[in-house]
């Protein structure tokens, strides 16, 4: 079906509402795809074709078309998915999944950004990760598509830093601390007790993670299954993103912290993650300068101190891609990107925190 269908009646067997209407109905094998997408014309063609050369291929590939004012429909539906588009925009990434779950018919659903293509064998090394009964979603390795400008190059190594080190270890104890929207799968009963995405916070993926290890479930990471999301290229994007992520882990703690007591090893890792985004920017943001002017410049060294763990496994992993170059070319930017982020991690805690300021806007981050 490449038909565009728009905000169906109560009658129709897409009928509009709460994933709680089609709960009672089967859920054939196989998979759907989901990819939410708002004016995505420059990118959509690459990301369903890169679907469509997936194999095992998936049962639907479904655009939710945002209300867009481009072409994004038109060039989804030519190539042959099913098209979807609400009467109104959602108004935010969650909203839009809402409206596409009360389409899915299969097992599982798979969720990807309209600006992200996929790896051949990307779909495969995702359902190798969901073998195992209890576990509810996965996600893959995530590399920035384009590596060109400063906030690229220092994506870029953020990205094969968390994925290299930090998922790995995670993944050994079934809990990641978020299956990436950009590209996961999931359990669509799983997501269906849940009701879907929520919409009390921003970070939609890491709040729909955290509520399946609330629920006993498991979530896997898949090394194999690589993504290549177009990140942002400029600062005025960057901030969106950094503004959304931010807000996004304060608000999934102040709505999961009870909860988060009761899952040890992912207390253990937000604590980290807590300590790296309030104490650490501290001392990188303010600390620091402050006693390399007082006290003496040689305090400046302490920007150094972590270099080795975050260079060493950079580089092995960038050699196994074949990428060592770039990827030490690219440690300066990651080191701009990482003062950048410290500012706004920081800047989220004090203004849901202590303003009570609570962001609320869904910007896309490019």
């Amino acid at each position: 079906m490449n038909a565009t269908i728009t905000a169906p009646s109560q009658n129709s067997p897409h009928a509009l509402g709460t994933p709680e209407n089609i709960g009672p109905l089967p859920l054939l094998p196989g998979v759907t795809v989901l990819i939410p997408a708002y004016n995505e014309e420059a990118s959509i063609a690459d990301t369903v074709a890169s679907v469509q050369r997936q194999s095992p291929a998936a049962v639907e590939v479904i655009v939710i078309d945002d209300c867009s004012t481009d072409r994004t429909g038109a060039i989804a539906r030519a190539l042959g998915a099913t098209v979807i588009r609400p009467r109104q925009n959602q108004g935010s990434k969650a909203t839009a999944l809402n409206f596409g779950l009360t389409f899915v018919r299969t097992e599982l659903l798979l969720t990807i950004d309209a600006d992200t293509a996929l790896a051949d064998g990307a779909i495969a090394g995702l359902l190798s990760a969901m073998s195992e009964p209890n576990t509810s979603a996965a996600s893959g390795f995530i590399l920035p598509r384009h590596v060109r400008t400063i906030w690229e190059r220092g994506r870029y190594i953020e990205y094969l830093y968390a994925f290299a080190f930090y998922k790995p270890i995670q993944d050994y104890y079934r809990k990641p601390m978020i299956a990436s929207g950009c590209f996961a799968i999931y359990r669509t009963a799983d997501v269906l007790k849940l009701g879907g995405w929520s919409q009390r916070t921003v970070g939609e993926d890491m709040d729909l993670t955290w509520s399946l290890y609330e629920m006993g479930r498991q979530v896997r990471y898949a090394p194999s299954a690589v993504c290549y999301p177009i990140e942002p290229h400029n600062f005025s994007f960057m901030r969106k993103q950094l503004t959304r992520w931010s807000h996004g882990f304060v608000q999934c703690l102040r709505v999961h912290w009870r909860s988060l007591w009761h899952v040890p090893f992912l207390r253990m890792i937000v604590a980290t993650a807590l300590w790296d985004a309030t104490i650490a920017a501290l001392a990188f943001l303010i600390l620091l300068p402050v006693l390399a002017i007082t006290v003496h410049p040689l305090f400046l060294l302490g920007y150094l101190a972590d270099l080795p763990g975050i260079v060493i496994p950079v580089v092995v992993e960038a050699a196994r891609r074949k990428q060592v170059c770039r990827a030490l070319a690219c440690i300066p930017a990651f080191y701009v990107l990482r003062f950048v982020n410290f500012y706004f991690v920081f800047a989220a805690f004090f203004n849901e925190f202590i303003v009570g300021k609570r962001l609320q806007k869904f910007e896309k981050g490019h």
